[in-house]
């Protein structure tokens, strides 16, 4: 297809007039959508890659030229001008598939790729650790090393946008939990931006990788199916901190590690238990998630109160959470996990407006399943 075919298929967002392409075309010559510093490392390593079964995407060929030069194109909805926004982590296709893949750079002196492969390698249905395909060597430092995990996405991009979904969140991710500590595993930093997702269900024609909310192209804004019935799968990530403890090792460590810093037995000093640690952790992040932020939270307040306790030792473990949570959830109604997540801080007009149209959907879900 020639260019300009191309360019008459396009959305007319798309194409500049003669004056703006212009004036883009001088960014372009200034070096305004040059690769950065931290692109150029991957780019260096795409041959490496490409061989191993991997295709980054074409900025990062080693040829790369920009595909709008010399035409009218608007470099904001040409792929090739969209950025890395993580240096450490990239994204790529695997050949044999097409299946989309990130790749990650860490330090070989740091136990993060031992624990991440061995929670990894453990076949469980509370297994909710991100997989690691495999470990490359970096073709340039031997410092470093290059680790390929399926492509997720941030677990609130999109927002939890139920109470069901709230439920689906806090049982997967407790049941995470329990099984990193069965085997012996603290992950020591547990925060929402360690807690990925497997969206695929929400986007069945894809997204781009790094301009999350539009097509794979980066033309068209994409909206996502709502979770509702639909397979969402939450998993741990980053163990660049973790602690993997062998036999009846104590698990206590030091250190003031880890996003969340609220925990009150966190010291450069004294010694601390790491499980208990993880329980506080996970148990503000659903207060400060879910609990502070909307209504109806009620039925989780007992378990958040029990992860907070001040007292590490007062903590229960995760395995006994797990089973406080069972019959909490038990005692919910199946009618409340299609109630919308109502924010503490909607007006109360917006509120009933809001709510009116959550009923009526409702309705029209229980008659189509009447009619079906």
């Amino acid at each position: 297809m020639s260019v300009s075919e191309k360019q008459k298929r396009l959305p007319s967002y798309a194409v500049l007039d003669e004056e703006a392409a212009q004036g883009y075309e001088q960014l372009t010559r200034q070096g305004v959508y040059n690769l950065l510093p931290t692109e150029i490392f991957w780019q260096a390593r795409q041959p490496y890659l490409y061989k191993h079964g991997y295709q980054l995407r074409p900025r990062y060929s080693p040829n790369w030229e920009p595909s709008w030069k010399g035409t009218r194109l608007d470099p904001t909805f040409c792929e090739d001008s969209i950025m890395l926004v993580n240096y450490q982590l990239i994204d790529a296709r695997q050949l044999k598939d097409d299946k989309l893949v990130a790749i990650k750079q860490f330090r070989n002196d740091t136990q993060e790729a031992r624990i991440a492969q061995f929670l990894s390698s453990i076949t469980d249905p509370l297994n909710h650790c991100v997989t690691i395909h495999e470990i490359l060597s970096d073709p340039f430092d031997p410092q470093l090393s290059l680790m390929v995990m399926p492509y997720l996405r941030p677990c609130r991009d999109p927002d939890l946008a139920t109470i069901g979904d709230v439920v689906d969140f806090v049982n997967q991710t407790l049941e995470g939990l329990e099984f990193m500590h069965r085997h012996n595993v603290a992950h020591r930093d547990i925060a929402v931006e360690n807690i990925m997702m497997d969206a695929a269900s929400l986007y069945p024609g894809g997204h781009h990788p790094v301009r999350r909310h539009y097509t794979p192209d980066g033309l068209y804004e994409v909206t996502p199916l709502p979770r509702g019935d639909r397979s969402v799968t939450y998993l741990y990530v980053d163990f660049g901190l973790s602690s993997w403890f062998s036999g009846d090792a104590p698990p206590y460590v030091v250190g003031r590690v880890g996003r969340d810093k609220q925990a009150p037995e966190l010291s450069s000093t004294v010694p601390y238990n790491a499980f208990k640690l993880d329980i506080f952790t996970l148990g503000n992040l659903y207060s400060q998630e879910f609990e502070q932020r909307y209504n109806s939270m009620q039925f989780l307040v007992p378990l958040i109160d029990n992860m907070r306790q001040p007292r590490p030792e007062s903590r229960p473990t995760a395995a006994q959470l797990l089973a406080q949570w069972e019959e909490i959830k038990a005692d919910l109604k199946v009618s409340l996990f299609r109630w919308r997540l109502g924010p503490k801080t909607e007006p109360a007009v917006e509120r009933v407006l809001n709510d009116t149209v959550a009923i009526a959907r409702e309705g029209i879900y229980h008659l189509r399943k009447f009619v079906r």
